[in-house]
C-alpha cells in the first residue's frame, strides 16, 4: 500500500499572506489541524493549529480584546509557519510514511510530486491501516506464537492452519530488543474454534503466548 492509496487528496491550502484569523477559522470550518502554505505553485512551509495557539499572547497581556483582534487581523502565517517542510512522494510505502512520522514527531506530511501539493497523509489515516492491515475488524481468533529466527518456522505455522481449512485473515510480525534470536508472529484465523489449531502447534513445539478471541459485537 502507498500514500497516494491513504493520502487525503482534497487538501486545503492557502498561501502565506493569511492572516492567522483567517487560518484559524478555516481549520475550525474544515475540521483540520494542519494547513500547508503555498505560494506561486510550490510548498512554502506548514502552519498547525498548534502553532496558532503558540502565537497568542500570554493570558497576562495587558492588550485589550480589541488589540489582540487587530493584532491577529494584520499578522500573517508566513511569521509562524514552518518552513523546513519535512515531505514526502505519493509513491512512498505507507509504512515508510509512519515511520518517518515516527522519527521528526510530526503528525502529517505533504505529499508533494516535483514541486506540486497532490495531497496530504497525517497519523490517523496511518492509524486506519494499522487497524485494516492486521484485519481487526474481521473478526474471529488473534493468536501471537514465539517463533525462532529461522527459516521455515512461519511455514509450519500455516501449514497447521491449513489443514484445517480456515482462511488467515492477517498476519503480522514483531520483535523484542530483548529476544533478538525470537519472531513474534500475530496471526488473526477466521474461526472461534482454536483449541484444535493451539493444540496442534503446541504438540509441534511451537509456543503460544497469547489467545484473543473477538467479541461478538466486535467482529464477524
Amino acid at each position: 500500500m502507498l500514500v497516494r492509496d491513504r493520502m487525503s487528496k482534497g487538501v486545503v491550502t492557502i498561501p502565506s499572506s493569511t492572516t492567522i484569523l483567517e487560518a484559524e477559522k478555516i481549520m475550525k470550518e474544515k475540521g483540520i489541524r494542519r494547513l500547508p502554505v503555498v505560494d506561486h505553485d510550490r510548498l512554502a512551509g506548514i502552519v498547525t493549529y498548534n502553532d496558532l495557539l503558540e502565537a497568542e499572547p500570554s493570558k497576562a497581556t495587558t492588550l485589550s480584546r480589541f488589540e489582540l483582534t487587530y493584532l491577529f487581523s494584520k499578522m500573517t502565517v508566513a511569521e509562524i509557519m514552518e518552513k523546513k517542510v519535512i515531505t514526502i512522494k505519493p509513491d512512498t510505502p505507507i509504512e515508510e510514511a509512519a515511520l518517518i512520522m515516527k522519527r521528526n514527531k510530526v503528525g502529517g506530511l505533504p505529499v508533494v510530486e516535483e514541486t506540486r501539493v497532490m495531497g496530504i497523509i497525517t497519523e490517523s489515516d496511518v492509524f486506519e491501516v494499522l487497524v485494516e492491515t492486521l484485519g481487526v475488524e474481521l473478526g474471529g481468533t488473534r493468536i501471537t506464537i514465539e517463533l525462532p529466527e529461522k527459516p521455515g518456522e512461519l511455514h509450519q505455522v500455516t501449514g497447521i492452519v491449513s489443514k484445517y481449512m480456515i482462511n488467515i485473515l492477517s498476519l503480522a510480525t514483531f520483535y523484542i530488543d530483548e529476544k533478538p534470536d525470537l519472531r513474534y508472529v500475530v496471526i488473526r484465523i477466521a474461526t472461534r474454534n482454536y483449541e484444535p489449531i493451539i493444540k496442534e502447534l503446541e504438540a509441534v513445539g511451537i509456543t503460544v503466548k497469547h489467545v484473543w478471541v473477538t467479541p461478538v459485537d466486535e467482529g464477524a
